[in-house]
C-alpha cells in the first residue's frame, strides 16, 4: 500500500518529464514470482509509456520470436534489452519500483544482482524496492551505490497513519455500498482502527467479510473478527468447519496447500475426487468462495490470498486440514493423477498429424484435451515422492510389479511423453524419471517395474531433444532409434510408423551415451562440470558458451563473448567460469544472450530427402523423422522411396518410406 501511494504521487509529479514503471511480486502466483517476470513487467510498462523504446525489443524479437521471453534464456535476453533501454539518451528521469522482493521465488539472487549493478549506472535512473528485512537480501543490496534505506519497523507512526488512511477509505466504500447509518459506520471504523495492528491485509480480509454481511448484522458480527492474521484465519477455519461443505472445503484447502504451482478449476476437479460430483462451474466457484479468506480465483486459476494464508494452513491448522497427514493427501493426488492421465492421454492429442510438427508452432486448442491433466503430467512423481510411498506400507503397492505405476508406464508412457512435449516440459520429464528410478531401486516385489523404469528413463534421455522440439517424434524417431530389446519400444511397437518399411539397425542395447545436448552450431572445444555436478558448461567454435542443467539436459543460458574459447572451468563457488579471456560471472548472467542464428535457406525438396542441415529426413519438405547425432549422414543418396545414408562409424543404413499420398 505504501508503494501504491508512492507510485501515484510520482505519476502525478513527473507525468510529462519522466517514466514510472512498477511491479508487484507475489509468492503464491507463479505468473508474478520470478525474476524474469519482474523484468518483463517493468520493460512492458516502459515501452507502453514511450513506444520508441520498442526498437530495443524488436532487435531481439525479430531474430528469436516470442520464445525470447519464455524459454530458459529469457532472463539473459531481458537483461540485455533492459540495459540498452536504461542507456537510451532520449530518456529523462526513470523510476523503477519493485514491491515485495522477498516474494520473488525464482532467481531472486539474479534480480538482486541486476538491481545492485544498475542502481548507479545513471543519475537519471532511480530504483525503489521493498522487502522483508531478510539478511541475504540486505547483503545483496548493500552493493548498490547511493542508496537510502528506510526501515518500517523504525517508522511505526508513518505506517500507522497509512493503515488508518486505508481503513477510512475502505469504511467509506462499505458505508456507501451497504448504506450504513452513521452509528454503524463509526463502529466499523473504530473496530478496524483498534484491531488492525498496522496490518493492511487484516483490514482487507475483514472488509471482504463485511461486504457479504447484511447491514442489520454488522454490529453483532464485528466482535467476531479477532485482531491478528492468525487469529482471523482461525476464525475463518471455524466458520468453514460449521458449513455443510466442511469436508469438501478441507480437501480443497489441503490440495491447494500441497500443489507445486497454482492450479486451475479443471485441474482441481481432477485432483479432488469429491469435486467430480459437483454439477457445474457455478457450484465449483461457490466452493472456492467458501474458502474465500484463504483462496482467490483469477481467470479460473486458484491462488492463496497471501503467503501467510498458506503458512497458516501448513502449520497452525495442519491437524484440521491434514487429519491423516500430508502423505495421504499427496497419495490421493498421485492416485487421481494416474487415473485422469490414463483416461485422457492418447496419441496426437492436438490433432497435429505431421510427425515433424514443430512445438513452437503448436496452438493450444480452445477445448484443450490437456486442461484437466496438465498439472498431473508434470508433477505426479513429485507427489509420489512426497507421499512416502517407499516407507508407508499402505502406499507400498503403488511401486510393485503390476501396481498403478507399472500399469501406467506400460500403457501410457509414450502418450505421456507427447503430453510433456505439448506442455514444453520434457526436461522436467527427464528429472521425473530419474526420481522414479531412485524410488523403485531395491524395492521388493518390483523386479519387473525396476527394469521397466530403467528402460523408460534411458528412452526419454536418449530422445529428449526430438520430443521436446516435435512432440510426435515420440512415435517416429524415438521408437525407430531405440534398441530392439527396449521394453518401451516393444510395448508401443504398434505405434511405430507404418510408412517406414525398412528401418535402421540400432543394436541390442542402449549406448553408453546417456544423452546428447543439442544447441551448438559448430565443434565443441571444451566442457566442464560444476563442482556439485549439477551443471555442465560447453565452449564451441560458434563463439558461444552454453551452461546446461546436467540432469534434465536443459540449456540454462547461452553467452556470446566474441571468440571461440579453448578452455573453460567452474570456480569453487560454481558462480563463475574461468576462461581464456578472463573470469565470467554466470550467477548474475552478466554475459549476453546469443542472437538466434538464422536458418540457412532451405530449398523445397520434392519426395524423400534430407534437410540441408542433415538433421531431418523429410518428405516434400515436411519433417518426418529426426536423426540422433550418431545417425547423421556424411553422405546420402535417394532413389524413389528409398534413401541410403552413410554415417561416420563406417556404417550405411537404408530407409524406405511408403506414404499414403491419396
Amino acid at each position: 500500500m505504501l508503494l501504491c501511494g508512492i507510485i501515484e504521487e510520482l505519476q502525478k509529479s513527473i507525468a510529462k518529464t519522466g517514466l514510472v514503471s512498477y511491479f508487484f511480486c507475489q509468492a503464491t502466483d507463479s505468473r508474478i514470482n520470478t525474476a524474469t517476470a519482474v523484468l518483463r513487467g517493468l520493460l512492458f510498462l516502459l515501452v507502453s509509456q514511450q513506444p520508441s523504446l520498442v526498437s530495443y525489443v524488436r532487435k531481439k524479437y525479430d531474430h528469436a520470436g516470442k520464445t525470447m521471453f519464455e524459454d530458459a534464456n529469457a532472463w539473459v535476453a531481458l537483461t540485455e534489452i533492459f540495459t540498452d533501454v536504461l542507456r537510451d539518451p532520449s530518456l529523462n528521469a526513470i523510476y523503477l519500483i519493485i514491491d515485495a522482493l522477498d516474494e520473488c521465488v525464482t532467481d531472486l539472487p539474479k534480480l538482486l544482482g541486476f538491481v545492485a549493478k544498475h542502481s548507479s549506472v545513471s543519475s537519471r535512473v532511480k530504483w525503489i524496492v521493498s522487502s522483508r528485512n531478510w539478511p541475504d537480501i540486505k547483503e545483496q543490496l548493500e552493493r548498490a551505490g547511493h542508496k537510502v534505506r528506510l526501515s518500517l519497523e523504525l517508522n511505526v507512526e508513518s505506517v500507522s497513519t497509512a493503515v488508518r488512511t486505508f481503513i477510512e477509505q475502505k469504511v467509506s466504500q462499505l458505508a456507501q455500498q451497504k448504506r450504513y447509518d452513521e452509528r454503524t459506520r463509526d463502529s466499523v471504523l473504530e473496530h478496524l482502527a483498534s484491531n488492525a495492528n498496522d496490518t493492511f491485509l487484516w483490514v482487507a480480509l475483514v472488509c471482504q467479510n463485511l461486504e457479504m454481511t447484511a447491514k442489520r448484522n454488522v454490529l453483532k458480527k464485528l466482535n467476531s473478527f479477532p485482531p491478528g492474521l492468525d487469529s482471523l484465519y482461525e476464525r475463518m477455519m471455524l466458520q468453514i468447519s460449521k458449513s455443510d461443505d466442511a469436508e469438501l472445503c478441507s480437501q480443497v484447502l489441503a490440495s491447494i496447500a500441497l500443489v507445486y504451482r497454482p492450479i486451475t478449476l479443471k485441474e482441481l476437479v481432477a485432483l479432488v475426487e469429491q469435486l467430480g460430483e459437483i454439477a457445474n462451474d457455478k457450484e465449483l466457484r461457490e466452493i472456492i468462495g467458501l474458502c474465500g479468506s484463504f483462496l482467490i480465483l483469477r481467470e479460473d486459476t486458484i491462488y492463496f490470498v497471501h503467503q501467510s494464508a498458506k503458512d497458516f494452513l501448513l502449520t497452525q491448522a495442519a491437524e484440521e486440514v491434514f487429519p491423516s497427514g500430508r502423505e495421504d493427501v499427496h497419495h490421493a493426488i498421485v492416485a487421481r493423477s494416474l487415473e485422469i492421465m490414463s483416461r485422457t492421454l492418447q496419441r496426437d492429442m492436438y490433432g497435429l498429424k505431421a510427425p515433424g510438427y514443430p512445438v513452437d508452432d503448436i496452438k493450444q486448442p480452445d477445448s484443450d484435451p490437456l486442461a484437466t491433466s496438465r498439472y498431473s503430467c508434470i508433477y505426479w512423481v513429485d507427489h509420489l515422492c512426497d507421499s512416502n510411498a517407499v516407507s508407508l506400507a499402505s502406499h507400498a503397492e503403488d511401486l510393485q510389479d503390476g501396481g498403478v505405476v507399472d500399469v501406467f508406464i506400460r500403457e501410457k508412457y509414450l502418450y505421456w511423453l507427447e503430453a510433456l512435449g505439448l506442455c514444453k516440459s520434457v526436461p522436467k520429464g527427464v528429472v521425473t524419471m530419474a526420481k522414479l528410478r531412485s524410488l523403485v531401486q531395491g524395492r521388493a516385489a518390483a523386479s519387473a517395474l525396476i527394469e521397466l523404469v530403467l528402460d523408460a528413463h534411458r528412452f526419454v534421455m536418449s530422445h529428449k531433444w526430438a520430443i521436446e522440439n516435435s512432440p510426435l517424434q515420440a512415435y517416429a524417431s524415438a521408437l525407430v532409434f531405440s534398441p530392439e530389446p527396449s521394453l518401451i519400444r516393444g510395448l508401443f511397437k504398434e505405434e511405430e510408423p507404418k510408412w517406414m518399411t525398412i528401418k535402421p539397425g540400432v543394436g541390442d542395447q542402449w549406448s553408453a551415451c546417456l544423452q546428447t545436448l543439442e544447441g551448438h552450431s559448430s565443434q565443441v572445444r571444451s566442457v566442464a562440470f560444476s563442482h556439485d555436478s549439477a551443471q555442465l558448461a560447453s565452449a564451441s567454435d560458434d563463439k558461444t558458451v552454453k551452461v546446461w542443467d546436467a540432469s534434465s539436459g536443459e540449456c540454462l543460458q547461452t553467452l556470446r563473448i566474441g571468440r571461440a574459447l579453448q578452455r573453460i572451468s567452474f570456480d569453487v563457488t560454481d558462480s563463475y567460469l574461468h576462461t581464456d579471456i578472463g573470469t565470467m560471472d554466470i550467477s548474475a548472467l552478466s554475459g549476453s544472450i546469443t542472437p538466434a542464428i538464422l536458418e540457412p535457406y532451405n530449398p523445397v525438396y520434392q519426395g524423400l530427402a534430407l534437410s540441408s542441415d542433415g538433421v531431418w529426413i523429410t518428405y516434400n519438405s515436411e519433417n518426418l523423422v529426426w536423426l540422433p547425432s550418431e545417425y547423421r549422414p556424411l553422405c546420402s543418396a535417394v532413389s524413389g522411396k528409398i534413401i541410403g545414408i552413410g554415417i561416420g562409424t563406417g556404417r550405411v543404413w537404408i530407409f524406405k518410406v511408403e506414404l499414403d499420398t491419396s
